[in-house]
């Protein structure tokens, strides 16, 4: 695993322990076995970033399940073994982490799917609104959930949206000077005028910002009457959920962003399992 990603799983792991776990330190210094498993149905995402959690602590794990797996109820994805004191002190950092990517995981494909009834050609994308700290985390839990991750940060692709529009006055010039230097550029509008000005002046893709399903056909009709349409790929983005997803869906564009995938989430139930041995 990535030494980057492991220096943030030991940051999590720190922030919950801080100076010591003044409550499993009372255990006898035992080893013991546990177990992670599913409280309901889902998709699974984060396990092997669970499993390193105890790894860097000392302890063992076996996967059971892999990410991307849709579990039941009761299954057992995880396989845990090692000090009593650890594995504890572990548990909520493990836990938090596999809820909160499974969670993205399981909203992400029941999205996609609805999606993928209309339009197998529309991609569901997540956005930059992920919880401080947790971005990769997420983003990945996006991918898992059969969901594309966008932007990681603000240097991998220009996005032109509407503060930088009104520091600059003019669409034209600011994708000129960022078609010189980049190869995508892609501009938020709000308006079908504004969308027909930035497919012309060389937009690779173009953001319908709160646009309804029908300005967006109007817009995407206005575009092919120029014959720009095939130049651009459009987005929709802005008051999508999963109650009108299919309607935008049936729009033809070529992206649905969604933030709320990232930024409302709603984790998977998971718990873990001490198994203890039968006293003789």
């Amino acid at each position: 695993m990535d030494t980057n990603i492991k220096k943030e799983l030991l940051r999590f792991i720190s922030e919950d322990i801080q100076s010591g776990d003044i409550t499993s330190v009372l255990l006898p210094k035992k080893k013991i076995k546990a177990k992670i498993i599913s409280r309901e149905e889902g998709i699974l995402a984060g396990v092997r970033f669970a499993r390193e959690i105890f790894h860097l602590k000392g302890c063992r794990g076996r996967i059971m399940k892999k990410d991307g797996t849709r579990l039941k109820p009761n299954q057992v994805v995880l396989e845990v073994s090692g000090n009593a004191r650890t594995v504890l002190s572990c548990e909520r950092t493990a836990l938090n982490l596999l809820s909160r990517m499974s969670g993205i995981a399981t909203h992400t494909s029941f999205l996609v799917s609805k999606i993928k009834k209309i339009n197998k050609k529309t991609s569901l994308y997540s956005t930059r609104k992920t919880a401080p700290g947790l971005r990769y985390f997420d983003k990945e839990a996006v991918k898992i959930g059969g969901g594309h991750k966008h932007r990681m940060a603000l240097d991998d692709m220009v996005m032109i949206k509407d503060n930088h529009l009104l520091v600059c006055n003019s669409i034209e010039d600011i994708i000129k000077k960022a078609r010189k230097r980049h190869k995508r550029v892609e501009v938020e509008v709000e308006n079908q005028k504004d969308a027909i000005l930035a497919a012309n002046c060389g937009a690779t893709i173009v953001m319908l910002d709160n646009f309804s399903p029908t300005q967006i056909k109007k817009t995407i009709a206005a575009l092919q009457k120029k014959k720009l349409r095939n130049k651009v790929k459009l987005e929709a983005s802005g008051g999508i959920s999963s109650k009108n997803i299919a309607a935008y869906a049936k729009t033809g564009v070529d992206i649905i962003s969604v933030g709320s995938i990232t930024n409302s989430v709603s984790g998977l139930d998971l718990s873990l399992e001490v198994c203890v041995s039968p006293k003789k």
